[in-house]
């Protein structure tokens, strides 16, 4: 999924977001309930450019992400339908959390998954 900076958007607007996932990550569920995340890196410009002066081919890292059973759950939520909002009302309620525990919670692991590029926001 491409990046786009945009500017600032409002509390509002960004729980009005629906996120999706990046349909390049490899989702493995374990025997504990809980979720593997595979997902593509791509290599830092300076090493594709050593790689290809060295005559390699600069290959794919694959990284790994395990989730925690809330991790799991929430990324179980993030559909493409469901926007941040909803997907915070169904974590409290499934958790038994507090609203504001749970949407600070539900913000902070969707903006790290988004740091990592394994879910973009539409």
């Amino acid at each position: 999924m491409k990046r786009n900076r945009k500017e600032n958007i409002s509390r509002a607007e960004a729980l009005d977001c629906k996120p999706i996932k990046n349909s390049e990550v490899e989702e493995v569920s374990l025997d504990s309930g809980e979720t593997m995340l595979i997902y593509p890196v791509k290599a830092r410009p300076w090493i594709s450019a050593v790689s290809r002066r060295l005559g390699m081919e600069a290959s794919v890292v694959r990284k790994k992400l395990q989730l925690d059973k809330m991790g799991t759950s929430v990324w179980e939520l993030l559909d493409g339908k469901r926007t941040v909002h909803q997907v915070i009302e169904v974590f409290s309620l499934t958790h038994r959390l507090h609203s504001r525990e749970a949407e600070v919670a539900v913000i902070q692991f969707i903006r790290e998954l988004g740091h990592r590029g394994l879910v973009g926001l539409a």
